[in-house]
């Protein structure tokens, strides 16, 4: 493994990894959680969630990938030699799931990708391409996905240095940017600090088991734990970093993306609200959640005159920018099993597991009713707090103590005079299995 391949830079590997964690779960899938489950309360626990749980877990997914210093099921099987078939299992459940959750953020951000081509085709004058881009139908599903799928297979396939880190590094910093223009502006129109209150100001009586069931999905999912993208990323972590550092800034990027996304999307609701859009119905129950970004956001763009379609357009190349440095490091962990356990070269296993995801996509798109939904939910819900908690588990029972502090200690030599080893391998070990318990239980 000595030539195996490795971030060259640890700001490289931070925006890779917070990259991989900032996508369609910080833009779409928190905004709309949190304006469905009473705003600022959602936020609350979603901040607890993320540092009381996904943290943690996030160290222990880095500290087995850079341990093992391979794709997961190697690495996995380096902590546990004397059960290799059952890691083995666990490795090809998280690379199944992973590849699972990419089927469907691939149709999602081909979506995207209709949303941000339709006001360009209109502004040239054709009219039908840019009605047919926006409108929901299985062809325009299919070539949509296959575009954006190709984009993720183009990056993944330069490799690591060459392609996630320098294609993460470049797009982050214009994520940022973007986000922070877009904020800017929002905040300035008629009805968005009605939207600012409910995200900024709690209302506790929105407080329960579902929320917080919610929150902890929402963590899972927009820090991409449990599907074991972080082991292959922390895989390629040079042994000079700062694990729980490290650890610590990409959760504190990705939790910041999330919070300013809340700054975006749940003012700019309340905008299209007094645009004449409506977003609530008459129980006050959130109008199309799921879809919010492709319902509510253009028909405000559309009232906004011809500022609306540069706004638009803005918008959505933020969103398609957040996608895609997230697909790339959930195509990569299939793609780093077949290199190393089939001896295949990068080129030709980009190109078969990205079309075996193609077709995935495919099978759910002819059969949309009946599979989106239940692969969402099985992946998200289900699949990811499972497997997170496993490795939980492994890293607080079965890793032996001594090897977790040597692993860590590489980049942190004090590590066991700090803080930090004081409270973490216990936490892993019980606090965070029973929380996640816990909240299993509260479903």
């Amino acid at each position: 493994m000595a030539n195996r391949a490795q971030f060259s830079s640890r700001i490289g590997f931070i925006l890779a990894a917070a990259g991989s964690a900032v996508g369609l779960g910080n833009i779409w899938g928190f905004p709309t959680q949190a304006a469905s489950n009473g705003g600022a309360v959602f936020l609350m626990v979603y901040l607890l969630m993320v540092f009381a749980l996904a943290y943690p877990l996030l160290v222990a997914e880095l500290t087995i990938g850079r341990y093992g210093s391979a794709d997961p099921i190697t690495s996995l099987r380096k902590v546990w030699p004397q059960q290799k078939a059952l890691m083995g299992l666990v490795g090809l459940a998280g690379m199944i799931a992973v590849s699972l959750i990419l089927s469907f953020y691939a149709i999602v951000a081909g979506w995207l990708l209709g949303y941000l081509l339709a006001p360009m085709c209109e502004a040239v004058g054709l009219v039908s391409l840019a009605h047919w881009l926006e409108a929901f139908g299985s062809g325009r599903n299919l070539v949509l996905m296959l575009i954006f799928m190709w984009l993720t297979v183009m990056v993944v396939r330069s490799g690591v240095a060459d392609g996630i880190e320098k294609w993460s590094t470049r797009l982050m910093p214009v994520l940022l940017l973007l986000f922070v223009v877009m904020v800017m502006y929002i905040l300035t129109q008629d009805g968005a600090w009605d939207g600012l209150k409910l995200y900024l100001v709690p209302d506790l009586s929105h407080l329960s088991p579902k929320l917080i069931v919610s929150a902890m999905g929402q963590a899972f999912f927009s820090l991409s734990l449990g599907v074991c993208t972080m082991m292959v990323y922390g895989s390629y972590l040079s042994k000079s970093a700062n694990l729980p550092k490290t650890a610590a800034q990409v959760a504190l990027l990705d939790t910041a993306v999330a919070f300013i996304a809340g700054l975006l999307i749940l003012p700019a609701m309340f905008v299209a609200q007094h645009n004449g859009v409506v977003i609530y119905d008459e129980s006050g129950a959130l109008l199309a959640s799921d879809t919010l970004v492709f319902s509510v956001l253009p028909t405000m763009f559309d009232t906004m005159g011809p500022v609306g379609i540069i706004v638009g357009i803005l918008f959505f190349v933020l969103m398609i920018i957040a996608a895609l440095t997230s697909s790339i490091s959930m195509l990569e962990v299939p793609v780093s099993c077949a290199i190393e356990e089939l001896n295949q070269s990068r080129h030709a296993a980009v190109w078969w597991i990205g079309g075996l995801i193609c077709v995935t996509s495919a099978v759910i798109v002819l059969n949309f009713d009946a599979l989106f939904g239940r692969v969402v939910t099985m992946t998200t819900a289900y699949a990811q707090p499972v497997i997170g908690m496993i490795f939980a588990l492994l890293v607080g029972w079965i890793w032996r103590r001594d090897k977790v502090l040597q692993e860590i200690r590489k980049g942190y030599p004090a590590v066991e005079s700090g803080l930090f080893w004081r409270i973490w391998p216990w936490y892993v070990r019980i606090v965070c299995p029973v929380l996640m318990l816990l909240v299993f239980f509260l479903q």
